[in-house]
């Protein structure tokens, strides 16, 4: 557990120090990395070439530098909106074309930047190194794609290919070269001029897709073990990763847009009206009976799990808290020397035992709060999510760490009481958020686990579920942590899509709350006592949170899936200060 931590906050460390290149080299002061993407305003950039594909627990920092050195220098070269209308629908035409434009962005190095150059190598290198040792290179495809790659490669940059595969790569290369040597000198020639470069590169791309069609018509039928070989090569050495930034690894990305109304009226975000906007603890709108039912429930499905709380509370011990200064420890043979054993040192020369040490004791002066969408769409997903919610809480209680768990969604659907006044007063023109919100209290800092835990179980109720805005609960639960003196504060939102008020959308825009949402955690990262992450429920929440994990709660959460939270908590954000 220690080592994960430890692996996390190396991880965080060096996202850090790569957005900081990246924002130098391109002057974009809105990129940032997030769970080891290139993100800007928190949208993942759609960078897809192959090598730039890092793994943090396996890649090496020189490695990881090279991939953020070759994203900014793509970032600063190429016209992204020009690159998406030439980009071909084939798919081998397409990792080509990425690949090689890509390549061409990073042969237009800045001059008198040898440290720059050397770590564009070494990710490459690593790349190449790791295409070769997989035995993605033993293939027909895989050895064509890969020859490809390191021709394009050495022609554009002008360094040489992998010592490690050139005699693997050597007939290949000079069976390709008649075909495809105009196309590589022509690159070369026009690398200054995207447009240019695009039309030979795509048609390389063209020719070697239809090498590879060819030859596959040439196969027999029976060759399904050949076919499956190559169809493995060419995914490993590509990056399909959403091409159209919909699906990465199971997990939808949340869509957003931007709200024309929230743009122009240059008011900023507005409430039409706050008469029935309420905050309400959430068991008081529960019967007792019910109540004693639905925790009966809950803890029959967490029993089930077999779930360690001890150890799930150490973890989050640990993970949160902070080294402080606990006195010195006397004695000791290396250190600070000790004043008052001066005249020892002159009896006993021989005495090593002079010294002092600063001890320091791990103290959790943390506070963990929990916000959790309460619209409809969740009220599927809210057996595993109160499970989840009652562990955490459960374990963070036991650790000695403050925690509570709020939610947030509407006193009705589509706008409610609100609604009607709006409509009475003549409909007045984008009214803002124009709904009753419903703050809901599950447990509060101040009761513990055993005494909120009947509380808790009012997340089952499905019909407090109905609509969400966001923005307002965010800002309303980080006002509740700004309220306790501890030295880091937490916020965690649960959620499974983006903000949604029926009424507020049909009388603005679809994205005014969503836009709303953006600002208020925007705003929340600008002050910095309070660091806001995003827990999606089946969904990417990048788009939103800066720092974000998404979940698949289809089945109930295990040890595993704490594990990954627990560290997520302690280092998915910036310490506050």
């Amino acid at each position: 557990m220690a080592s994960d931590r430890e692996a996390a906050r190396r991880a965080a460390r060096g996202d850090a120090l790569r957005a900081a290149t990246v924002r130098a080299l391109t002057g974009d002061a809105a990129l940032h990395y997030s769970n080891g993407r290139l993100c800007r305003n928190m949208k993942p950039l759609p960078l897809h070439a192959p090598h730039l594909r890092t793994a943090a627990a396996e890649d090496t920092f020189a490695s990881l530098r090279g991939a953020a050195d070759g994203a900014a220098l793509r970032v600063r070269h190429s016209d992204a909106e020009l690159h998406r209308q030439l980009l071909p629908n084939v798919s081998v035409e397409r990792l080509l074309f990425e690949l090689l434009e890509q390549l061409r962005c990073e042969s237009l190095l800045p001059e008198g930047m040898p440290g720059l150059e050397q770590n564009l190598r070494d990710r490459f290198d690593a790349w190449s190194r790791a295409m070769h040792r997989a035995g993605i290179v033993d293939g027909h495809l895989g050895l064509l794609l890969y020859t490809v790659a390191q021709m394009g490669w050495s022609r554009l940059s002008g360094w040489p290919v992998l010592e490690e595969t050139e005699g693997l790569i050597e007939a290949t290369r000079a069976s390709i070269a008649p075909m495809i040597g105009v196309s590589l000198a022509s690159m070369r020639r026009t690398r200054g001029d995207q447009r240019a470069f695009a039309q030979h590169a795509l048609e390389l791309a063209r020719q070697i897709s239809a090498m590879i069609d060819a030859e596959r018509a040439a196969r027999l039928p029976d060759e399904v073990e050949d076919k499956q070989e190559d169809e493995a090569a060419r995914n490993a050495c590509s990056l399909f990763l959403d091409f159209e930034d919909g699906v990465e690894e199971g997990i939808t990305l949340a869509h957003t847009g931007e709200s024309r109304v929230l743009r122009a009226l240059g008011q900023g975000y507005r409430v039409f009206t706050t008469r029935y906007d309420r905050e309400t603890y959430a068991a008081t709108l529960v019967r007792k009976a019910l109540l004693a039912e639905y925790r009966e429930r809950l803890d029959e499905r967490i029993g089930a799990q077999a779930l360690n709380v001890p150890r799930l509370a150490r973890a989050l011990k640990a993970a949160l808290a902070v080294p402080q200064r606990d006195g010195w420890s006397f004695g000791e043979e290396y250190g600070h020397i000790d004043g008052r054993r001066l005249a020892q040192l002159v009896s006993s020369p021989a005495e090593r035992r002079l010294f002092r040490l600063e001890q320091h004791t791990p103290i959790a002066e943390s506070m963990v709060s929990f916000l959790i969408d309460c619209s409809g769409s969740m009220r599927a997903q809210m057996e595993p999510v109160a499970m989840l919610i009652d562990v955490l809480t459960r374990a963070l209680d036991a650790a000695g760490i403050a925690n509570e768990v709020l939610g947030f969604t509407t006193g009705a659907w589509n706008g409610g009481r609100a609604r009607q006044e709006w409509l009475a007063r003549g409909r007045p023109r984008h009214p803002g958020r124009l709904t009753e919100v419903s703050h809901l209290v599950f447990k509060d800092a101040a009761t513990s686990w055993r005494r909120a835990r009947a509380d808790i179980a009012a997340l089952l109720k499905g019909d407090l579920f109905r609509e969400g805005v966001d923005g307002e609960a965010v800002e309303w639960a980080c006002n509740r942590l700004r309220t306790r003196a501890v030295n880091r504060r937490i916020l965690i939102v649960v959620s499974d899509g983006s903000p949604m008020d029926a009424a507020t959308n049909q009388a603005n825009d679809a994205y005014y709350l969503d836009n709303h949402l953006k600002l208020v955690i925007g705003a929340q990262q600008a002050a910095g006592d309070v660091e806001v992450l995003g827990l999606g429920v089946g969904l990417d929440l990048s788009p939103y949170y800066r720092h974000s994990l998404a979940v698949d709660l289809s089945v109930p959460p295990d040890m595993t899936m704490l594990a990954e939270i627990a560290g997520f908590i302690g280092a998915g954000g910036r310490r506050a200060k």
